[in-house]
């Protein structure tokens, strides 16, 4: 999860398509090139670190998979091949249904109006959303021309984040308890522009994509849709790691840890936000602060509630937290975090939620030898 990467081939092993399993035999030899040995060819990168987890996480997908074709099997047996597909397609029609009422209840309640919002990621680009209804037929169009160039950066974003995006937030607006399924998006048309940062070339980095852009682009639907307000509008991804040292009795073990911090949910027409929450795309939890101390040489000072950052209204946002984190060792550490510079918007007159803010402590040598807390709102590789 770099903050830095520029390209694709910074952000780890890219793999287009390559078979995993061939008669039964899992092809660890081949895998083990493209985690270990195909990435390291790249100036200023290395292969994977835990080559060995990563092999056991594929198979227990393949596993999970195999697992699934044989409950799929049972049910068929059991049933019959007509009744299991009849029920897989009314699953669907179901939700097409349901996502059909939604479009027309919503086209009746604007008059007709098409829908549009725009909103922006923290480096100047704008993400332009119109929503054009038809009634009659119960369709949109979702179409995001004017949306910003690709950036040399990585808030890139795969077209899969938009429509995984759009699938999310029409699930949110249905009232119906239906599964999420692709009947939700067969009356949805989507227009991506190429080349926009939410339709880059294949070389483009994308790390910040999934965690970043994903969350403005939910953001930018509900507010289209006249929802509720902006959430925390990223996942703050927060990493840091040590190379390791075992050396002496200090000797330590190199490890890596990754995060994502929570924030405020936005209020609604009849609600207020939620304080202190992983929210829409995170997807995540955070570890225990016992668990995240025992295991790893740091001391959370701090893990609290932000009081007031959620916005003023009829209805407020959710506050944000504050997360103080002190190293007891020398570590690296990163955050790809969004919502610096533009604020969590407020709707129908409610005050806009506060900025984040990334602070970087640390201690140096004073002329006595002791040490001096400086603190760098700027720094580009930690939090505090």
């Amino acid at each position: 999860m770099p903050p830095n990467s520029r390209e694709l081939f910074q952000e780890g092993a890219a793999i287009k398509s390559e078979k995993l399993v061939s008669e039964g035999h899992f092809n660890e030899k081949r895998i083990t090139e493209l985690l270990h040995t195909e990435p390291a060819k790249w100036p200023g990168c290395s292969g994977t670190r835990c080559l060995a987890d990563n092999i056991n996480d594929l198979k227990a997908q393949v596993a999970a998979n195999q697992k699934g074709v044989n409950l799929i099997g049972a049910l068929i047996g059991d049933y019959g091949e007509d009744v299991v597909q009849f029920y897989m397609r009314s699953i669907q029609d179901n939700a097409e249904l349901s996502v059909r009422n939604l479009l027309k209840d919503v086209s009746k309640r604007f008059e007709g109006q098409d829908l549009s919002a725009v909103d922006y990621m923290d480096d100047g680009s704008p993400i332009k959303l119109k929503v054009t209804i038809n009634a009659e037929r119960g369709e949109a169009v979702f179409d995001f021309e004017g949306t910003g160039p690709e950036v040399y950066g990585n808030t890139n974003a795969p077209e899969a984040v938009t429509y995984s995006a759009i699938i999310y937030c029409l699930r949110c607006l249905i009232s119906e308890d239906i599964p999420l399924n692709q009947g939700c998006l067969k009356p949805i048309h989507v227009r991506i522009p190429k080349k926009s940062f939410l339709s880059p070339s294949d070389k483009a980095a994308v790390v910040g994509g999934n965690v970043l852009t994903s969350q403005r682009v939910t953001d930018v639907v509900l507010k289209a849709f006249h929802a509720c307000a902006a959430s925390q509008g990223d996942c703050n991804n927060l990493t840091f790691g040590f190379g390791g040292n075992l050396e002496g009795e200090e000797a330590v073990k190199g490890f890596g840890y990754y995060e994502t911090i929570a924030g405020g949910s936005g209020a609604g027409p009849h609600w207020d936000g939620t304080n202190g929450v992983h929210t829409h795309m995170t997807n995540t939890r955070i570890t225990d602060s016992e668990v995240f101390e025992r295991r790893y040489p740091v001391l959370l000072r701090e893990f609290s509630l932000r009081p007031g950052s959620g916005g003023a209204g009829q209805h407020r946002g959710g506050d944000g937290v504050i997360r103080d984190i002190e190293f007891r060792i020398p570590v690296q550490v990163s955050i790809l975090s969004e919502r610096r510079v533009y604020h969590p918007y407020g709707l129908e007159g409610g005050e806009d939620a506060s900025c984040g803010l990334n602070l970087w402590v640390r201690k140096v040598p004073n002329a006595s030898g002791s040490c001096d807390a400086h603190a760098n709102g700027e720094a580009p590789n930690g939090v505090n």
